[in-house]
């Protein structure tokens, strides 16, 4: 008889142990960490919060505010997820360091604008000047096409703008100089402290220092540039639920909605 009891309190303590270890489980499943830039990245994550809570996740935020961090903590498995990239910059991370991450979809477009506080228009910049831009050589052609569509500047011959690099040029009419010896966070200072004719950055750093793209550049993207931002999640899981709940809930009308209002032309919502 002891035998049968004993029996039987193992079997009722493994169903216990099973059904905790089912539950923590599920409990993990419906978490989504995601590492993200402040803004607007960041708070349209917590606009998305309380429709996920809706459909059951919970969305818990991590604030990371340089460019090389997301991808890093991604690829480890620190974060399950990160919001704050293009397609361009994701290519050339996975070439440059064997991440394994793929997009899961996009989401908006932070538009890149030119900043001065000498000119006015990017015709007006003198020849031989030098523009900052960030050092992140997937957005080498996204710089340049300002000056290709100002006719200032060519490239190459059958190279896509998104994918031209700084060597791609073929004329120069004003001999402008790039330096790219800083990362994107640093421009900001670079264009308070004067410096250059003209410094080329993303909304993001735009509005977190307190500018208004489409007020206070002197050219600026427009919805139809091809660097919208994206989901973006460890090889093999972008169709996992979860992922493609949250890319439901970011490309909602109810989203789109949230980042007109708060941010007009300076940030502009992906429409399928």
């Amino acid at each position: 008889m002891k035998r049968v009891i004993s029996l039987v309190s193992l079997l009722v303590l493994a169903v216990i142990l099973a059904a905790c270890g089912n539950s923590k489980g599920e409990g993990e499943d419906k978490k989504i960490t995601i590492a993200t830039s402040p803004a607007p990245h960041g708070e349209v994550l917590k606009h998305a919060k309380k429709a996920m809570k809706e459909e059951g996740y919970e969305l818990e935020i991590k604030t990371v505010n340089d460019y090389k961090v997301p991808n890093k903590l991604l690829d480890k498995g620190d974060v399950d997820a990160n919001f704050f990239q293009h397609v361009p910059y994701l290519k050339a991370e996975k070439e440059d360091h064997n991440y394994n991450i793929e997009e899961v979809g996009k989401v908006l477009t932070t538009p890149m604008g030119v900043y001065s506080k000498k000119y006015k228009d990017i015709n007006d910049i003198p020849k031989g000047s030098t523009i900052y831009v960030s050092n992140n050589p997937a957005e080498e052609g996204r710089f340049l096409s300002f000056f290709v569509d100002k006719g200032l500047i060519k490239i190459k011959k059958g190279v896509n703008i998104e994918d031209a690099k700084f060597e791609d040029i073929v004329e120069n009419k004003k001999d402008l100089k790039f330096n790219n010896k800083q990362g994107a966070e640093f421009l900001p200072k670079t264009y308070n402290s004067k410096e250059g004719a003209a410094v080329i950055m993303n909304s993001n750093y735009a509005i977190d220092n307190g500018l208004t793209p489409h007020k206070d550049s002197i050219a600026v993207e427009d919805k139809s540039s091809p660097f919208a931002n994206i989901v973006a999640v460890q090889n093999g899981h972008k169709d996992d639920k979860k992922y493609q709940t949250l890319i439901k809930v970011l490309q909602s009308k109810d989203t789109q909605d949230f980042i007109k209002k708060e941010y007009g032309q300076d940030v502009i919502p992906y429409e399928k």
